[in-house]
């Protein structure tokens, strides 16, 4: 009889605890929100200047420099100045770049040709071309390129879609074909100069 009891408690016991109610883990903590992502703010455009100079500087272990003006000219920016440092009746690729960085020994720093409306590559002249584009610098018999070009579609301030304050001035080791894309196979950068607003 006492064994008939142990056994019945045995069961009771058993099914008391399979009956009770299981503690429930608990809920994964919640992960912490992302931080939000700075956005910078948007490029404060320049003021509007009567003029703007470029001190160019060797790049690509090269003698090449000298010092561009440039001032509004009807439609767009017109470029003078002398570069010296090449050689004897050379020709040369002479571009606007995106970034006004001239700090990598080779310029790599001044980034791709200025083209804010995604063009492809061509010459000044041609319906078609980067806002960049400049006709080649053609050296005389003293390696002295005299610049004297008028770049349409761009401006010294004012609107940021064609401002070229605080941009970048390059000349190339090589002439610009005007035909290979992106760059017109102009070669190494061999001088840079940043735009810099004048008093």
């Amino acid at each position: 009889m006492r064994q008939v009891v142990l056994a019945s408690l045995a069961t009771l016991v058993l099914a008391g605890c399979a009956s009770a109610p299981q503690a429930s883990a608990p809920p994964p903590s919640a992960a912490p929100a992302p931080a939000p992502v700075a956005t910078p703010p948007p490029a404060v455009p320049h003021a509007a200047v009567s003029r703007a100079a470029a001190n160019v500087a060797p790049a690509s272990g090269s003698l090449v420099s000298g010092r561009l003006a440039l001032a509004p000219m009807g439609e767009g920016v017109h470029i003078s100045g002398d570069i010296g440092g090449l050689a004897p009746n050379s020709v040369h690729g002479f571009h606007i770049h995106e970034t006004g960085d001239c700090s990598a020994a080779d310029a790599s720093s001044a980034g791709g040709r200025y083209n804010p409306a995604g063009m492809a590559h061509g010459r000044a002249s041609d319906a078609t071309h980067h806002a960049g584009d400049i006709d080649n610098l053609v050296a005389d018999a003293n390696g002295v390129a005299h610049v004297n070009a008028h770049v349409p579609g761009v401006a010294l301030g004012g609107d940021p879609q064609h401002d070229i304050l605080g941009r970048a001035l390059v000349v190339h080791a090589a002439a610009d074909d005007y035909r290979t894309q992106p760059s017109g196979a102009s070669g190494a950068r061999i001088a840079c100069g940043v735009i810099a607003p004048l008093p």
